[in-house]
């Protein structure tokens, strides 16, 4: 032990008013900064600490030096006495009781960490690095390492905040205000990494809170536990920078897009029924994609949520991948591992809606913060969640800061962005009565639209490797059109058209189909209007509207065949591809999230038969730039039979330049037709590149084998096709 340093004679008081006593043991001081820690009194100085189960407390510099016996003023654990410093410093306590002794570096001799700049770009709302500053995060600061803290919560009364390492005791770390940002902040010294944590707020009128996540924590307790986890920054070794290069360097709308839409914690299971890893989804999920084909996977929300029936879609933690699946490295871990074989990764992002959970951001510092509190705005009625306040430039900042965070941090392919439709129109859901107009009388929610475009312009301004991906089932014009061009600023648009049109097509007994041959046709009208991602989603596989096969009409040979020429037409189609897990090998059962899919399907030739022809369509799609380079261009499609309508026949061309075209034909009737004409453009020999009705697809067989051949008639140019029954073929000229 060094030896304690005289302690000069204190002009001034270094005791506390009895008040200011009964408020730091109350818990309901405002201001303990201006209170507790060092403090100059005349020439000299003082500290004052609170330190419950202390009978006896010595001060020490932060290296042991002893600078001080304090006085105990309250058998609660107050103490005060003076130092012996020449200047302001962080000092750390020796507390003892009994035999016990232990030391408590004292969280208010810490100045701020928050600079004016930091208050001045939050609160103006242009502050593209919140998530390096809000939240908690492992520092050094003034000589001691710890956890700095910081929540924006401008109308409580006091914040502190509460975790194992002051056994949630809401006295001990009271936060410091920063009236011009309304945020507060501490450090607290000496707290590690690992640790769950809360913020405990008391609101304006004085009613305590209760206890709150941290809205920018960037790890969360395994539900059902809901608290914070204080985590080092995140340390991955990445390895992508190829892959980063190439998404930055074209234009995406005419590169090969096939996304795989995944719900992480049922795509498989442990023997236990318990969800895998991220380093076991790597293991398995990383090499089927790249087997298939797939060049994206696309999760369903991996941030944390409470509730697993939500499928991530109540996200209480925006910055915090789930904790089902482990630490956040994993999942850094699995995008590299992504990244290194080619695969991107997509994630579905929830900026519309938040759950009201009392732990969430519902009601936050006891004031409507982070939503309206008018509930026609402020509610959600399908869902029955709380909306975001698009108004407030906080809120804004938050969100987008947000998308920059997952861009950044965890190199992030791209943000499937959640219900866009029901952020833009106030009177979504809502019957008359049940909304605010905007300010122009219109049912335009004029805020949401002001996010829209900012979240895209401050995304392509940074991460220009990165897509965002709009789920909008409306017609809104311009979803993904430049902001500077009056768009949104999407890079793609969910089809949502094409989803309901066609399964209402495919739905159908064949011998009613003729009657709605528009159902197919009429969606090449609009086909270029958006950059368009076609999505055979998870929303048309649960709710009781089963699988995919399970809407095919006949029997089981006609169910297959029918989803094989549906999916090779899709395929085939203008626009990018999406398709949900299971799908690809026609799962028969509705898909749940308390199961993992019945891989046990693939031992059947039929369900065999379908993941190959989803496989082969993937790579025809990527290896053939006539089926994607002009996906989202007009002169990239050509009809060749659009108004067969009594045979239920469909076929373009796919065009791009300088490249060989592709003719998709597709026979919807399960009659087999011989000696069908069609008009191509060239004659000559063209090779049959994929058939759904192939053996090794499960199909019978039938085909044109392997080539025709395309005649000059007097400039008319005709070739007579098989076309198998129920399927779809491909042709492409052999020169």
């Amino acid at each position: 032990m060094k030896t304690p340093k005289t302690v000069p004679e204190v002009k001034l008081s270094w005791e506390i008013s009895a008040d200011e006593i009964t408020a730091i043991l109350a818990g309901s001081h405002s201001n303990p900064f201006a209170v507790l820690g060092v403090h100059q009194a005349g020439d000299a100085f003082v500290a004052r600490c609170f330190i419950p189960g202390a009978e006896e407390v010595t001060a020490m510099t932060l290296d042991g030096g002893v600078i001080g016996e304090l006085k105990q003023l309250h058998a609660d654990g107050v103490f005060a006495g003076p130092v012996s410093l020449t200047k302001l410093q962080p000092v750390r306590y020796r507390a003892r009781r009994g035999d016990a002794e232990w030391a408590v570096t004292d969280p208010y001799s810490f100045g701020p960490v928050l600079g004016p700049m930091d208050d001045y770009f939050a609160r103006q709302g242009s502050h593209l690095r919140l998530f390096d500053k809000m939240g908690a995060h492992l520092i050094k600061h003034d000589g001691a390492q710890g956890i700095h803290f910081a929540v924006w919560a401008p109308n409580a009364q006091r914040v502190s905040v509460v975790g194992d390492f002051n056994n949630w005791d809401g006295r001990r770390h009271v936060m410091r205000f920063r009236a011009d940002s309304g945020i507060w902040e501490i450090f607290a010294p000496d707290v590690p990494v690992g640790v769950a944590y809360k913020f405990e707020i008391r609101g304006k009128d004085g009613v305590l809170l209760p206890l709150k996540a941290d809205p920018f924590a960037r790890r969360s307790e395994l539900r059902p536990k809901t608290a914070s986890v204080t985590a080092a920054e995140l340390e991955q070794e990445w390895e992508d920078e190829a892959h980063l290069k190439h998404w930055r360097e074209t234009d995406k709308r005419r590169q090969p897009i096939s996304i795989y839409e995944v719900h992480a914690a049922s795509w498989q299971r442990r023997q236990d029924g318990t969800m895998l890893s991220w380093d076991e989804l790597a293991s398995s999920l990383i090499p089927y994609c790249a087997d298939m084909g797939f060049t994206h996977i696309e999760f369903l929300p991996i941030t944390e949520y409470p509730y697993d029936p939500s499928w991530g879609y109540q996200t209480t933690g925006l910055y915090a991948p789930t904790a089902r699946f482990g630490e956040p490295e994993g999942f850094a871990r699995f995008v590299n591992g992504c990244h290194k074989v080619g695969i991107g990764v997509i994630l579905d992002w929830v900026p519309a809606h938040f759950p009201t959970d009392e732990h969430g951001l519902g009601w936050f510092d006891g004031t409507a913060l982070y939503e309206h509190e008018d509930p026609r705005k402020g509610f959600h009625p399908d869902w029955s969640t709380a909306i975001y306040n698009f108004g407030r430039t906080e809120v804004v900042s938050y969100l987008v800061n947000n998308a920059l965070y997952w861009a950044e941090k965890f190199h992030l392919d791209g943000l499937r962005v959640d219900a866009v439709a029901s952020m833009l129109y106030l009177d979504y859901s809502r019957k008359h009565g049940e909304w605010i107009p905007n300010e122009y009388g219109g049912n335009e929610n004029l805020e949401a639209v002001r996010f829209l475009q900012d979240l895209n312009i401050r995304i392509y301004g940074k991460n220009s490797n990165v897509m965002t991906i709009a789920e909008e089932s409306t017609s809104w014009p311009k979803v993904s059109q430049p902001v500077h061009e009056g768009g949104l600023g999407f890079g793609f648009k969910w089809n949502m058209g094409f989803m309901h049109d066609t399964l209402s097509y495919m739905s159908r007994d064949p011998i009613y189909r003729g009657h709605h041959h528009n159902e197919l046709t009429f969606g090449l009208l609009y086909a270029y209007s958006e950059n368009f991602v076609l999505p055979l989603s998870h929303d048309e596989v649960v709710h009781g509207k089963g699988s995919l096969i399970a809407k095919m009409p006949g029997d089981d040979w006609q169910k297959f065949a029918n989803l094989r020429a549906y999916y090779a037409y899709m395929w085939g189609y203008p626009g990018k591809k999406l398709l949900f897990m299971g799908q690809e090998f026609a799962q028969w059962s509705e898909w749940s999230e308390e199961k993992a899919l019945d891989w046990n399907l693939l031992q059947y030739r039929m369900h065999e038969g379908m993941r190959r022809l989803v496989r082969d369509l993937n790579f025809t799609y990527r290896s053939k730039p006539a089926l994607h380079a002009r996906d989202c261009e007009g002169e990239g499609f050509e009809w060749l039979v659009a108004d067969d309508h009594q045979n239920s026949v469909f076929a373009w061309l796919r065009k791009a330049p300088g490249q060989k075209p592709v003719a998709v034909i597709t026979n919807f009737t399960p009659v087999y037709r011989e000696n069908y004409s069609i008009r191509l453009p060239s004659a000559g020999r063209w090779r049959e590149i994929l058939n759904t009705d192939a053996d090794i697809y499960g199909g019978s067989g039938k085909g044109n084998g392997g080539r025709v051949q395309a005649v000059d008639a007097g400039g008319n140019i005709t070739c007579s096709i098989t076309l198998p029954p129920l399927a779809t073929i491909m042709l492409e000229p052999e020169n």
